[in-house]
Parts: C-alpha cells; sequence; structure tokens
C-alpha cells in the first residue's frame, strides 16, 4: 500500500509550523506521518527529513507546502528531488505548485516543463536566502557602527522540550534520540539544556 508523507520545516525553534500543518492535514496527509524540522534550509543534513527519506518507497508520496520548506541550496534541491523521483521511484507534491506535482505530466513534454520550473524556483529560493544573509550583514554592520545591542535574547523554550528532557535526565532517552525527536541537532539540544539549567528559559 503506497503512503503519504508530510514534511514541514521552519528555520528557526521560536518559528510556528501550525500553518504547514494545517495544509499538509487538509491536502490528505495523516499527521502520524509528517516529519518537522526547525532548522536551516541550507543543506539537507535535518534529522527529521533523514528520517522521512528513509521511510520512502517506490510509489509513496511527500507532499510539502511549498519548495522553499524542502530547502534552499539550488544543486541540493536538484539532488534530492531526483534521488526521490528517479532512484526510490516516489512522487512529490508542492501545494503551492501544482505543476510541481510528479503523479501527472509523466510524458516527455511535461516531464521537461516541470524540470525547468523546479530548476527556476530552486534558483529563487537560494538567491532570496543569499539576499536575507546579505541584508542580515549590512544590518549588523549597521548597528554595530551606531553601537546598538547584537546577538538574540533569549527566548522561552517549547513546551515539548522538557517531557524529553525529564526523559533525556533519566537516562531513558541518548542525546540522539532526544534531539531526533525534537526535530533538532544534538548541539542545539545541548545549548537548551544548558538554557534551562542556568534558569535562562523564562526570559523573553
Amino acid at each position: 500500500m503506497n503512503n503519504f508523507y508530510g514534511y514541514v520545516r521552519v528555520s528557526t525553534l521560536d518559528q510556528n509550523v501550525e500553518r504547514q500543518l494545517v495544509e499538509l492535514i487538509k491536502w490528505g496527509v495523516l499527521e502520524k506521518n509528517i516529519y518537522c524540522d526547525k532548522l536551516s534550509g541550507k543543506d539537507f543534513n535535518r534529522p527529521q527529513y533523514q528520517k522521512l527519506k528513509r521511510k520512502l518507497k517506490e510509489g509513496d508520496v511527500l507532499v510539502v507546502k511549498s519548495l522553499d520548506r524542502l530547502g534552499r541550496n539550488y544543486e541540493d534541491i536538484q539532488k534530492e528531488w531526483r534521488d526521490i523521483v528517479k532512484i526510490t521511484k516516489a512522487d512529490i507534491v508542492i501545494i503551492d505548485m501544482p505543476i510541481l506535482d510528479t503523479r501527472t505530466n509523466k510524458d516527455l513534454i511535461g516531464t521537461l516543463i516541470s524540470d525547468i520550473v523546479l530548476q527556476l524556483l530552486s534558483y529563487v529560493a537560494q538567491a532570496e536566502r543569499e539576499n536575507i544573509r546579505q541584508r542580515q550583514a549590512e544590518g549588523i554592520a549597521i548597528a554595530k557602527a551606531q553601537g546598538k545591542h547584537l546577538g538574540r535574547y533569549p527566548s522561552p523554550l517549547p513546551d515539548e522540550f522538557f517531557p524529553i528532557y525529564e526523559k533525556w535526565l533519566n537516562r531513558e532517552y541518548s542525546l540522539r534520540t532526544a534531539s531526533r525527536e525534537l526535530g533538532i541537532s544534538i548541539s542545539q539540544f545541548r545549548t537548551m539544556i544548558k538554557k534551562h539549567e542556568k534558569g535562562l528559559d523564562n526570559l523573553t
């Protein structure tokens, strides 16, 4: 039986994934089959994405709200797309861009058009990421020149951190398991532990 899987990504722990979840569930993906990372889209070294990719088999369908939620690196998006569609032989659906639905238009012309659109959009996603990085660098330079505070103030830890932290503390979870459950890297989980143990988790 073929399965439908969803993938959700935001760049930081405090960003809300609800809008993406609602779209995937509305599309028909079961909540238990949705994987979520709270990490940058600069590459595909994300625990929940890699876990999802290992689950995919021939005939399955991966559903993502928009291409930039999949990733923001032009070459990496192309490679991952080929791996899933050509090697695994699963399909991909990008909700916001119906032409990027590999279940349809499987003839030569349809495939060519889809490939061109994918290349264009993945290029735009990477260009946007590079523009954001440039604007951030310019903002930092201006802030430094004006003597303003740089760096982020501590933000509250997400509610899901605490039960997982307790399991890690009681040695029920390893660092790897705990970070995987949160959809973050081990180093990010360590940072959250330090923040919690220093009593910074209630600061905004």
